[in-house]
């Protein structure tokens, strides 16, 4: 498996400008024409969105007649899914055959090395028990100057151009079947909060009914198993969904980033934990409370960039 390039799967809906971009900007990748993908396609939840999903389906059916990579699956869906339910069964329908998967959603742009980049992470920590995920995004947070990995570790995963294998996503708890103890446990809100100080709250609100997130699932087992994402200095990818346009978005800045424009490949390594960027990574989410007081509630539905 280690040699064999990871499959790509991309979850569209209806934003067809977005989209295009989305996979425009992947098929200018350095490894896009060796790269197998897969679409996954909702359907309209109701009679506004049929216009725009159609448009996103008709774009991507005229992928075929380009050469953008080695190979390109469509799967359209006959009724909503909504994300979660996609990404939950599509990941699951690709990772069980190739045993890892890279995951895009479609309002990504992607630097020309991200599929270098998350290829050579997911070949060279897969053997490391300790890494949960691989993320292409970096949030903005300032770097310290005498760091000098070309990448860190932090405690939470990210769904902003993400990798894994199968027997981590084979592990996840869906259905959180031990959320009365940790909604009245301090110790284990505050070990789930080492990621970010919106964590806790946003599974509570997951639990409740009031969104519906598969990451917020995901990060809470990888918490429970105490593992690491990877995460780049340099970021690989930057969302362009913040604008009001997605199901989930508001219009926000708080994770404007430059890609990387460097053409040296990135180097692996293993660096230990670094307090001062774990700190500013967890300040960089802030409580869900302090979001209400401060931000439309539709920015709240984006879930706080997982």
């Amino acid at each position: 498996m280690t040699n064999m390039l990871a499959p790509v799967v991309i979850f569209v809906y209806n934003r067809p400008e977005h989209t295009k971009k989305t996979i425009e900007a992947l098929s200018k990748n350095f490894l896009a024409e060796e790269t197998e993908v897969f679409i996954y396609c909702d359907a309209a939840k109701n009679e506004k969105s049929k216009e725009r999903v159609e448009q996103v389906r008709d774009y991507v059916d005229s992928l075929n007649k380009r050469s953008y990579f080695k190979s390109i699956s469509i799967i359209k869906a006959q009724s909503n899914k909504g994300l979660a339910k996609s990404v939950i069964s599509g990941v699951n329908e690709i990772i069980m055959k190739y045993g890892k998967v890279i995951v895009v959603e479609d309002d990504l742009i992607s630097s020309k090395d991200f599929l270098q980049y998350m290829n050579d992470a997911l070949n060279y920590y897969e053997s490391n028990s300790k890494i949960w995920s691989i993320s292409g995004f970096n949030i903005p947070i300032e770097i310290p100057r005498d760091y000098i990995s070309d990448v860190y570790l932090s405690y939470r995963g990210c769904s902003w151009g993400w990798a894994t294998w199968s027997d981590r996503w084979e592990k996840v708890d869906w259905v959180v079947s031990d959320y009365d103890e940790f909604r009245r446990n301090y110790k284990l809100r505050q070990r789930f909060n080492r990621g970010g100080r919106d964590l806790s709250d946003m599974l509570d609100l997951q639990m409740q009914g009031k969104i519906d997130s598969w990451a917020i699932r995901w990060c809470y087992t990888q918490s429970k198993l105490d593992m690491l994402t990877v995460y780049p200095v340099n970021t690989r990818i930057k969302n362009i969904g913040l604008d009001g346009s997605g199901t989930h978005s508001g219009v926000n800045s708080h994770y404007d980033v430059e890609l990387n424009s460097q053409l040296k490949r990135c180097h692996f390594d293993d660096p230990d934990l670094n307090g001062l960027i774990l700190k500013r990574f967890q300040n960089h989410y802030m409580s869900l409370l302090n979001y209400y007081l401060i931000k439309p509630k539709r920015i709240i539905k984006k879930l706080l960039m997982i």
